[in-house]
Protein backbone atom coordinates (compact mmCIF):
# COMPACT_ATOMS: atom_id res chain seq x y z
CA UNK A 1 0.00 0.00 0.00
CA UNK A 2 1.03 3.35 -0.83
CA UNK A 3 1.30 5.14 2.67
CA UNK A 4 1.20 8.57 3.77
CA UNK A 5 2.36 9.04 7.65
CA UNK A 6 1.35 11.50 10.18
CA UNK A 7 2.97 12.53 13.07
CA UNK A 8 4.73 14.75 15.37
CA UNK A 9 7.15 13.17 18.56
CA UNK A 10 9.20 10.65 19.25
CA UNK A 11 6.54 8.06 20.27
CA UNK A 12 5.82 8.33 16.04
CA UNK A 13 9.37 8.85 15.09
CA UNK A 14 9.65 5.04 16.20
CA UNK A 15 6.85 4.09 14.03
CA UNK A 16 7.80 6.09 11.25
CA UNK A 17 11.14 4.27 11.55
CA UNK A 18 9.84 1.00 11.78
CA UNK A 19 7.92 1.57 8.42
CA UNK A 20 10.78 3.44 6.81
CA UNK A 21 13.40 0.20 7.81
CA UNK A 22 10.91 -2.37 6.44
CA UNK A 23 9.50 -0.73 3.09
CA UNK A 24 6.47 -0.39 4.13
CA UNK A 25 5.82 2.31 1.31
CA UNK A 26 5.59 5.41 3.03
CA UNK A 27 5.25 8.24 0.33
CA UNK A 28 5.27 10.88 2.38
CA UNK A 29 5.20 12.54 5.66
CA UNK A 30 3.28 15.52 7.57
CA UNK A 31 3.93 16.65 10.95
CA UNK A 32 3.30 19.89 12.79
CA UNK A 33 4.98 23.29 11.76
CA UNK A 34 8.48 23.51 13.58
CA UNK A 35 8.23 25.34 17.24
CA UNK A 36 10.62 27.61 19.13
CA UNK A 37 12.80 26.16 21.78
CA UNK A 38 15.45 26.67 24.10
CA UNK A 39 16.43 30.34 25.70
CA UNK A 40 17.20 31.41 22.13
CA UNK A 41 13.31 30.38 20.82
CA UNK A 42 15.20 28.84 17.56
CA UNK A 43 12.59 26.70 15.54
CA UNK A 44 13.32 23.29 15.81
CA UNK A 45 11.92 20.70 13.75
CA UNK A 46 9.47 17.52 14.88
CA UNK A 47 11.35 14.23 15.60
CA UNK A 48 9.56 13.38 12.76
CA UNK A 49 10.50 15.77 10.51
CA UNK A 50 14.28 14.84 11.03
CA UNK A 51 13.85 11.39 10.46
CA UNK A 52 11.53 11.54 7.23
CA UNK A 53 14.25 14.07 6.05
CA UNK A 54 16.88 11.51 6.69
CA UNK A 55 15.40 9.39 4.37
CA UNK A 56 14.65 11.42 1.71
CA UNK A 57 11.05 11.67 2.76
CA UNK A 58 8.88 14.63 1.55
CA UNK A 59 8.03 16.27 4.20
CA UNK A 60 4.76 18.46 4.57
CA UNK A 61 3.48 20.86 7.64
CA UNK A 62 0.05 22.63 7.40
CA UNK A 63 -1.20 24.75 10.13
CA UNK A 64 -4.18 23.54 9.06
CA UNK A 65 -6.07 20.29 7.63
CA UNK A 66 -9.27 21.89 6.55
CA UNK A 67 -8.16 24.15 3.88
CA UNK A 68 -8.73 23.27 0.43
CA UNK A 69 -5.21 23.48 0.24
CA UNK A 70 -4.32 20.20 2.15
CA UNK A 71 -7.07 18.58 0.78
CA UNK A 72 -5.41 19.41 -3.29
CA UNK A 73 -2.05 18.23 -1.20
CA UNK A 74 -3.68 15.10 -0.17
CA UNK A 75 -5.42 13.85 -3.48
CA UNK A 76 -1.70 14.83 -5.07
CA UNK A 77 -0.17 12.12 -2.44
CA UNK A 78 -2.98 10.02 -2.91
CA UNK A 79 -2.19 7.35 -0.30
CA UNK A 80 -3.94 4.08 0.29
CA UNK A 81 -3.84 4.58 3.62
CA UNK A 82 -3.05 6.92 6.53
CA UNK A 83 -0.99 6.37 9.09
CA UNK A 84 -1.25 8.19 12.48
CA UNK A 85 0.38 8.74 15.88
CA UNK A 86 0.74 11.07 17.98
CA UNK A 87 0.06 13.90 15.28
CA UNK A 88 -1.61 16.40 17.34
CA UNK A 89 -4.37 17.77 15.37
CA UNK A 90 -8.00 16.29 14.80
CA UNK A 91 -8.47 14.97 11.56
CA UNK A 92 -11.60 16.69 9.74
CA UNK A 93 -14.50 14.09 7.95
CA UNK A 94 -12.76 14.63 4.65
CA UNK A 95 -9.38 13.30 5.38
CA UNK A 96 -10.56 10.32 6.95
CA UNK A 97 -12.87 9.29 4.24
CA UNK A 98 -10.04 9.65 1.67
CA UNK A 99 -7.89 6.91 1.40
CA UNK A 100 -9.59 3.23 0.29
CA UNK A 101 -8.24 1.59 3.59
CA UNK A 102 -8.96 4.69 5.80
CA UNK A 103 -7.18 6.09 8.08
CA UNK A 104 -5.30 3.91 11.63
CA UNK A 105 -4.68 5.09 14.50
CA UNK A 106 -1.70 3.65 16.59
CA UNK A 107 -2.85 4.78 20.38
CA UNK A 108 -0.81 4.42 23.53
CA UNK A 109 -3.61 2.23 25.89
CA UNK A 110 -5.91 -0.07 25.70
CA UNK A 111 -9.01 1.23 23.96
CA UNK A 112 -11.05 2.21 25.25
CA UNK A 113 -9.74 2.71 28.36
CA UNK A 114 -7.74 5.97 28.16
CA UNK A 115 -8.51 7.77 25.15
CA UNK A 116 -7.23 10.86 24.66
CA UNK A 117 -4.15 13.31 24.34
CA UNK A 118 -2.11 11.39 27.46
CA UNK A 119 -2.91 7.90 27.86
CA UNK A 120 0.26 6.92 29.02
CA UNK A 121 1.11 9.23 32.02
CA UNK A 122 -2.42 8.58 32.71
CA UNK A 123 -2.39 5.26 33.19
CA UNK A 124 1.14 5.73 35.32
CA UNK A 125 -0.27 8.17 37.72
CA UNK A 126 -3.54 6.40 38.16
CA UNK A 127 -1.26 3.01 39.47
CA UNK A 128 -2.54 1.17 36.44
CA UNK A 129 -0.17 -2.19 36.27
CA UNK A 130 -1.08 -2.74 32.63
CA UNK A 131 -1.52 -0.91 29.61
CA UNK A 132 -0.93 -1.08 25.69
CA UNK A 133 -1.13 -0.58 22.34
CA UNK A 134 -4.21 -0.07 20.19
CA UNK A 135 -4.22 -0.29 16.06
CA UNK A 136 -7.83 1.48 15.27
CA UNK A 137 -9.45 2.57 12.33
CA UNK A 138 -9.93 6.39 13.12
CA UNK A 139 -13.61 7.96 12.63
CA UNK A 140 -15.11 11.49 13.69
CA UNK A 141 -14.92 10.70 17.83
CA UNK A 142 -11.45 11.11 19.64
CA UNK A 143 -9.62 7.70 19.95
CA UNK A 144 -13.42 5.77 19.53
CA UNK A 145 -12.81 3.84 16.02
CA UNK A 146 -13.33 0.14 15.53
CA UNK A 147 -10.20 -1.75 16.68
CA UNK A 148 -8.18 -4.17 14.51
CA UNK A 149 -5.24 -5.61 17.69
CA UNK A 150 -4.48 -4.54 21.22
CA UNK A 151 -1.35 -5.99 22.41
CA UNK A 152 -1.02 -5.38 26.57
CA UNK A 153 2.15 -3.98 28.07
CA UNK A 154 2.92 -4.66 31.50
CA UNK A 155 3.31 -1.60 34.34
CA UNK A 156 6.43 -1.82 36.60
CA UNK A 157 6.90 0.32 39.62
CA UNK A 158 10.36 0.66 37.85
CA UNK A 159 8.84 2.02 35.12
CA UNK A 160 8.39 6.36 34.19
CA UNK A 161 6.68 8.08 31.20
CA UNK A 162 9.66 7.43 29.55
CA UNK A 163 10.84 4.06 29.94
CA UNK A 164 7.05 2.98 29.48
CA UNK A 165 6.47 5.68 26.03
CA UNK A 166 9.23 3.40 24.45
CA UNK A 167 8.28 -0.01 24.81
CA UNK A 168 4.44 1.44 23.99
CA UNK A 169 6.32 3.21 20.93
CA UNK A 170 8.10 -0.29 19.80
CA UNK A 171 5.05 -2.35 20.51
CA UNK A 172 3.03 -0.34 18.41
CA UNK A 173 5.18 -0.16 15.13
CA UNK A 174 4.78 -4.12 15.33
CA UNK A 175 1.56 -3.75 15.91
CA UNK A 176 0.91 -2.12 13.53
CA UNK A 177 3.46 -3.44 10.49
CA UNK A 178 0.93 -6.73 11.66
CA UNK A 179 -2.18 -4.67 11.18
CA UNK A 180 -0.89 -3.92 7.33
CA UNK A 181 -0.16 -7.18 6.74
CA UNK A 182 -3.79 -8.27 7.71
CA UNK A 183 -5.16 -5.66 5.69
CA UNK A 184 -2.89 -6.41 2.52
CA UNK A 185 -4.10 -9.57 2.79
CA UNK A 186 -7.98 -9.02 3.00
CA UNK A 187 -8.07 -11.01 6.42
CA UNK A 188 -8.27 -7.77 8.95
CA UNK A 189 -10.96 -7.07 11.22
CA UNK A 190 -11.87 -4.24 13.33
CA UNK A 191 -14.41 -4.77 16.10
CA UNK A 192 -16.20 -2.25 17.60
CA UNK A 193 -15.31 -0.40 20.99
CA UNK A 194 -17.18 -1.19 23.88
CA UNK A 195 -18.52 1.77 25.56
CA UNK A 196 -18.42 -0.54 29.08
CA UNK A 197 -14.44 0.66 30.45
CA UNK A 198 -13.97 4.01 28.78
CA UNK A 199 -11.91 6.53 29.94
CA UNK A 200 -10.41 9.58 28.78
CA UNK A 201 -6.86 10.83 29.18
CA UNK A 202 -6.95 14.67 28.73
CA UNK A 203 -3.55 16.61 27.91
CA UNK A 204 -1.35 17.18 30.85
CA UNK A 205 -1.90 20.37 32.74
CA UNK A 206 0.09 22.53 34.61
CA UNK A 207 -2.14 21.78 37.83
CA UNK A 208 -1.23 18.09 37.26
CA UNK A 209 2.04 18.22 37.95
CA UNK A 210 1.57 19.50 41.74
CA UNK A 211 2.02 17.00 44.16
CA UNK A 212 0.15 16.93 47.08
CA UNK A 213 2.15 14.81 49.83
CA UNK A 214 -1.70 13.82 51.79
CA UNK A 215 -1.94 12.02 49.03
CA UNK A 216 -0.81 8.08 49.75
CA UNK A 217 2.74 7.74 49.31
CA UNK A 218 1.86 5.07 45.87
CA UNK A 219 -0.15 8.26 44.87
CA UNK A 220 2.72 10.89 45.14
CA UNK A 221 4.86 8.20 43.96
CA UNK A 222 2.98 7.43 40.89
CA UNK A 223 2.75 10.85 39.93
CA UNK A 224 6.33 12.20 39.97
CA UNK A 225 7.20 8.62 37.93
CA UNK A 226 4.34 9.33 35.30
CA UNK A 227 5.39 12.84 34.49
CA UNK A 228 9.14 11.83 34.42
CA UNK A 229 11.43 12.38 32.24
CA UNK A 230 8.92 15.35 31.06
CA UNK A 231 7.13 17.61 32.05
CA UNK A 232 8.43 16.80 35.85
CA UNK A 233 6.76 17.06 39.00
CA UNK A 234 7.02 20.15 41.07
CA UNK A 235 6.91 21.40 44.76
CA UNK A 236 8.18 23.68 46.67
CA UNK A 237 10.94 24.08 49.85
CA UNK A 238 11.78 26.78 51.27
CA UNK A 239 9.88 28.74 48.95
CA UNK A 240 11.80 26.98 46.19
CA UNK A 241 10.32 24.67 43.31
CA UNK A 242 11.74 21.47 43.27
CA UNK A 243 10.54 19.08 40.49
CA UNK A 244 11.23 15.11 41.71
CA UNK A 245 12.65 13.20 38.31
CA UNK A 246 12.90 9.99 40.73
CA UNK A 247 11.91 8.41 43.76
CA UNK A 248 11.27 5.45 45.55
CA UNK A 249 8.54 4.01 48.12
CA UNK A 250 9.86 3.83 51.30
CA UNK A 251 6.38 2.57 53.15
CA UNK A 252 3.11 2.81 51.88
CA UNK A 253 1.42 2.75 54.74
CA UNK A 254 2.03 4.02 58.03
CA UNK A 255 2.52 7.79 59.69
CA UNK A 256 6.41 8.82 59.42
CA UNK A 257 5.61 12.65 60.01
CA UNK A 258 3.45 15.22 58.90
CA UNK A 259 2.48 15.71 55.41
CA UNK A 260 5.36 17.04 53.15
CA UNK A 261 7.74 16.85 56.22
CA UNK A 262 11.16 15.94 55.37
CA UNK A 263 12.16 13.09 57.86
CA UNK A 264 15.37 11.67 56.73
CA UNK A 265 18.47 12.76 54.57
CA UNK A 266 19.89 8.97 54.63
CA UNK A 267 20.62 8.44 50.75
CA UNK A 268 18.33 10.51 49.69
CA UNK A 269 15.14 12.95 50.37
CA UNK A 270 12.40 11.03 52.46
CA UNK A 271 9.28 13.07 52.81
CA UNK A 272 6.63 11.85 54.45
CA UNK A 273 3.15 11.34 53.00
CA UNK A 274 -0.51 11.04 54.27
CA UNK A 275 0.01 7.34 54.55
CA UNK A 276 3.75 6.14 53.83
CA UNK A 277 6.36 7.68 52.82
CA UNK A 278 8.73 7.82 49.50
CA UNK A 279 12.37 8.60 49.13
CA UNK A 280 13.13 11.76 46.71
CA UNK A 281 16.39 10.16 44.17
CA UNK A 282 16.75 12.88 42.03
CA UNK A 283 15.44 16.03 41.17
CA UNK A 284 15.80 19.85 39.26
CA UNK A 285 16.08 22.15 41.62
CA UNK A 286 14.95 25.47 40.08
CA UNK A 287 17.66 27.41 37.58
CA UNK A 288 19.85 24.52 37.72
CA UNK A 289 20.50 20.76 36.23
CA UNK A 290 19.19 17.57 37.30
CA UNK A 291 21.10 15.97 39.94
CA UNK A 292 20.68 13.28 42.44
CA UNK A 293 19.30 14.11 45.75
CA UNK A 294 22.47 13.49 47.71
CA UNK A 295 24.42 16.42 45.49
CA UNK A 296 21.27 18.54 46.08
CA UNK A 297 21.80 17.91 49.88
CA UNK A 298 25.36 18.42 49.94
CA UNK A 299 25.34 22.46 48.15
CA UNK A 300 21.64 23.44 49.58
CA UNK A 301 19.90 24.22 52.90
CA UNK A 302 17.57 21.49 53.65
CA UNK A 303 16.98 20.08 56.86
CA UNK A 304 14.83 17.16 58.79
CA UNK A 305 11.62 19.04 59.53
CA UNK A 306 11.45 21.03 56.48
CA UNK A 307 8.22 20.85 54.74
CA UNK A 308 7.60 20.37 50.71
CA UNK A 309 4.37 22.33 50.11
Amino acid sequence: MKLLFMGTPDYAGTILKTLISENRGVSAVVTQPDKPKGRGYILTPSPVKEIAEKHGLPVYQPSTLKSDDFYALLKMIAPDAIIVAAYGKILPQNVLDYPAFGCINVHGSLLPAYRGAAPIQRAIIEGERETGVTIMKMDAGIDTGDMYLKTAIPISDSDDFGTLHDRLAEAGARALCEVLDMIEAGTAIATPQPEKGATYASKIEKCDTVLDFSQSARAVFNRIRGLSPFPLSCTTQNGAMIKPVSAEIVGETGKYGESGQVVSLDGGITVACGDGAIIIKSLLPAGKGRMSAEDFIRGRKIAIGDVFI
